[in-house]
């Protein structure tokens, strides 16, 4: 009975409790203390930090990019004018040549063989001129034992004589030039290709192609300028922003003096300067574009070779109107809602705002011009864009605006004097 005491001593009053009380009234009680709920605690939320800039303000200058391919200012298919077999050539594949250089030789005897028989058919009509000229001298002599028909028979046997050595001197004329063209030369100075025939394989003559040459500097461009751009410049030079060329060798006619920027493929920027020097006369009605020509100085190094060459595939700029302020952000804060540019902007209660943006062109350090829909002293997010939801309160990092060259400056010291803390809402000036 000890034992039994002394053990109960260490038990709680609620077993001891549940010892005296019968089984189903325990059950109740220890189901009625084992499901009490327990008190759920929710952590807050964190306020996400989000990079905000103020806009890019400076000076700008429109433009448009399109692809072009480069072209050759003189090009020329080199073909044979005479008919022969070929005997020699006379220049090295892909090597520079001057105008009047000789290229290719056909065999030449045929053609000389005429020449000589032209050259003495000349002769004979002039020994037969002259027998006629010393005919009508003698009759005309003796004119009264001579009838006057014989006269005249004489003097038309002189005008014969004439002509046929008028036709023997044009015979003689086109034999020279047909073996003249037996030696084929250089039409232009350019860069030569390959030629495409070998001495012995007979040349017909204005079809054979025995090679090409083009000239290399200065060098073509050429463009298709969309019509809503062809519009602007039209507009720009109607209101005297954009003055017309008055015409040189390369620029025949009246064209807007507009500058064009080139790049090859792999080129960083715009590195090539050119001018435009040609408008086509009217729109191609299937694609709304109007074919454009810039002109391109491709000087040679000095043992080198030249940068540019006909049928590249390249990048164009075109600037377009006159330089004027505008305000710039980083293209990615930039989003796009079925074809509808946007940004967000922090507002003074921290809280995100969408906003509607028409945008301009973008720069070479992936800024992008904004034309309508924000001001210089607005809050424009530039980072944690997935994070962002209009009217939601966020917690602003004021940073320089990001470019390619560099990201987001996200010191604490504010570029306007002006910190923003979330949490409270208000503002703090320095």
């Amino acid at each position: 009975m000890e034992q039994l005491k002394h053990s109960s001593e260490g038990i709680s009053p609620t077993l001891r409790l549940m010892r005296l009380l019968p089984f189903p009234a325990v059950f109740g009680l220890a189901l009625g203390l084992g499901c009490q709920p327990k008190p759920t605690i929710i952590a807050e939320a964190p306020t996400p930090v989000i990079p905000v800039s103020h806009p890019v303000e400076r000076e700008v200058t429109d433009y448009v990019d399109y692809t072009g391919r480069t072209d050759a200012k003189d090009s020329v298919s080199v073909r044979a004018r005479a008919t022969g077999y070929l005997t020699k050539v006379n220049f090295k594949e892909g090597a520079d040549v001057k105008e009047g250089d000789l290229l290719f030789e056909i065999d030449p005897r045929p053609y000389q063989v005429l020449v000589d028989q032209a050259k003495a058919q000349v002769v004979l009509n002039e020994a037969t001129k002259l027998l006629a000229t010393q005919t009508l001298k003698r009759d005309k002599s003796a004119l009264a034992a001579v009838a006057q028909q014989q006269i005249e028979q004489d003097q038309a046997t002189l005008d014969q004589a004439d002509a046929q050595i008028k036709v023997a001197k044009a015979n003689l004329d086109t034999a020279l030039l047909n073996l003249a063209f037996t030696k084929v030369t250089s039409p232009i100075s350019g860069r030569i290709s390959r030629y495409y025939y070998t001495a012995g394989n007979l040349i017909t003559q204005d079809q054979t192609m025995l090679t090409t040459i083009v000239s290399m500097d200065p060098l073509y461009t050429y463009f298709d300028m969309d019509e809503r751009t062809y519009q602007k410049v039209v507009k720009a030079i109607n209101d005297g922003k954009i003055k017309l060329s008055t015409g040189d060798v390369e620029t025949p006619a009246p064209i807007p003096d507009l500058p064009v920027n080139m790049a090859l493929e792999g080129e960083e920027g715009f590195p090539h300067e050119g001018r435009i020097n040609f408008i086509n006369n009217q729109v191609n009605s299937a694609t709304g574009t109007i074919a454009v020509r810039g002109i391109f100085s491709n000087p040679r190094p000095k043992g080198g070779i030249w940068t540019l060459a006909p049928g590249m595939f390249v990048r164009i700029r075109l600037p377009i109107g006159v330089p004027h302020k505008a305000l710039l952000v980083v293209d990615k804060a930039i989003g796009s809602d079925q074809g509808l540019k946007y940004v967000y902007v922090v507002d003074a209660e921290n809280k995100i705002q969408y906003r509607r943006v028409k945008t301009g062109p973008l720069q070479d350090d992936g800024l992008r011009v904004i034309e309508e829909g924000l001001k210089s002293d607005d809050w424009v997010a530039v980072g944690n864009m997935q994070q962002l939801r209009a009217k939601t309160l966020v917690e602003p990092a004021p940073s320089r605006m990001p470019t390619l060259s560099r990201g987001p400056d996200t010191s604490k010291t504010p570029l306007n004097g002006t910190e923003k803390k979330s949490k409270s809402g208000t503002e703090k000036k320095k």
